[in-house]
């Protein structure tokens, strides 16, 4: 019977959080936006080349939503100074109002309210992320966390699998301002279901200035004997998946011999891969310590990415789920780390601090990868950035984290 017992919780942790309230809810909540925000990040591309004719502006769409995780840190000491479940609700309608800004952009000349509702929905975002993990934290079983990261995983990368082709589609048929509207109901139904949360949020403690308090974030990254490896480790590996993804057009044409549609074909293998290993994490942290765990998933992407250089459609696309199960580990295996190990009085910053050390380097990587790609060559270029991966996921299975906080 003890044997029994002891499995149990360990087979049905996904089926808990699915039956968990507040977990549900959240995960609802999750795909609701998810889907808003997907197919917005796809049409804002769309809309501004068909009002300007400029792929220099259409490009600039995406740097717009994702310029203000630069200030992550800063950003994100708001979710500490606030309650969370309010701050949720009030920035989600907020933004379903702002959204109706966009049914003025009618042309080129009006292109900027484009721009300055995308710099705000990345401003939102960082401080959304940041909340939603503080509140996560307080609201979800701590046994439940890595099961909950990983279905929060899977919910987002199904969605960036539907969405865009819906808001595609939307845009092709009724234009702009459809898709506008959509992303605008789904924020207001995302805030919905957070005021349906229950969860008891003691009083934010003052802050002090703001400039401390958000150095406070990195300082607890750095002292935590779990985070500042398994974050260290996440950049260098997210550094290297934005070289392998600057060389991804010169894989499909050099390498596979297709047209860039082809591209598309390996995104969806990678998101499939992505989904396998958010139904995977919780199963997987409940038998693996964080780092491991983390670090199996960076050798898998090493792997993977090396593979690349092989001129096989069958190889590319099992490449292009193992890149899309292996990057998803380390990030599960951080946020998961953020939520059991740091106070709440700074878990907002912390993990904002935490997102941004992760993710600025898949941008840095972008932009050096597309130079270096023309200069030396995918041959040399993908096995270097498995390589260096590799030995990024060997440094972290070395590591050893306190007893117990990993």
């Amino acid at each position: 019977m003890t044997s029994t017992d002891e499995k149990t919780p360990q087979a049905s942790g996904l089926i808990r959080v699915l039956t968990d309230r507040n977990a549900g809810l959240y995960l609802t909540g999750v795909v609701v936006s998810g889907f808003g925000s997907s197919a917005m990040w796809l049409t804002a591309g769309i809309w501004a080349k068909s009002l300007t004719g400029s792929n220099t502006l259409a490009a600039l769409t995406v740097f717009a939503m994702w310029a203000p995780t630069l200030v992550g840190p800063l950003l994100g000491t708001v979710a500490d100074r606030v309650r969370r479940r309010p701050l949720l609700v009030r920035i989600n309608i907020a933004m379903a109002a702002l959204l109706m800004a966009l049914l003025a952009v009618d042309s080129a000349g009006r292109i900027w309210i484009l721009f300055t509702v995308l710099v705000v929905y990345g401003v939102n975002g960082v401080v959304q992320d940041a909340a939603e993990a503080a509140l996560v934290a307080k609201a979800v079983d701590r046994d439940l966390l890595a099961d909950f990261n990983g279905l929060r995983m899977t919910a987002n990368e199904g969605m960036k699998l539907v969405a865009p082709l819906v808001g595609a589609g939307l845009y092709t048929r009724f234009g702009g301002s459809a898709v506008a509207v959509l992303d605008a109901v789904t924020f207001l139904l995302a805030a919905g279901i957070f005021a349906l949360i229950r969860v008891r949020e003691a009083r934010p403690v003052p802050g002090g200035r703001w400039a401390a308090d958000t150095a406070e974030g990195a300082r607890t990254v750095w002292r935590s004997p779990v985070l500042r490896p398994l974050v260290l480790a996440g950049g260098a590996t997210m550094l290297c998946a934005g070289l392998n993804g600057a060389a991804l057009y010169a894989v499909v044409d050099e390498r596979l011999g297709h047209s860039a549609a082809y591209v598309g074909v390996l995104y969806t293998a990678q998101g499939v891969g992505s989904v396998a290993a958010g139904l995977l994490s919780g199963p997987l942290l409940r038998r693996l310590p964080g780092h491991r765990f983390a670090a199996l998933g960076i050798a898998v992407f090493a792997l993977s990415v090396c593979g690349r250089v092989l001129p096989y459609d069958a190889v590319a696309l099992a490449c292009s789920a193992g890149i899309g199960f292996g990057l998803p580990c380390v990030l599960v295996a951080a946020m998961t780390g953020v939520q059991r190990s740091v106070p709440d009085a700074v878990l907002g910053r912390t993990a904002s601090t935490a997102s941004t050390l992760l993710f600025v380097p898949n941008a840095v990587g972008l932009g050096l990868g597309a130079g270096l790609v023309g200069v030396v060559g995918l041959g040399v270029l993908l096995p270097a950035v498995g390589v260096a991966a590799a030995l990024t996921a060997l440094t972290l299975r070395g590591a050893h984290p306190a007893p117990g906080r990993d």
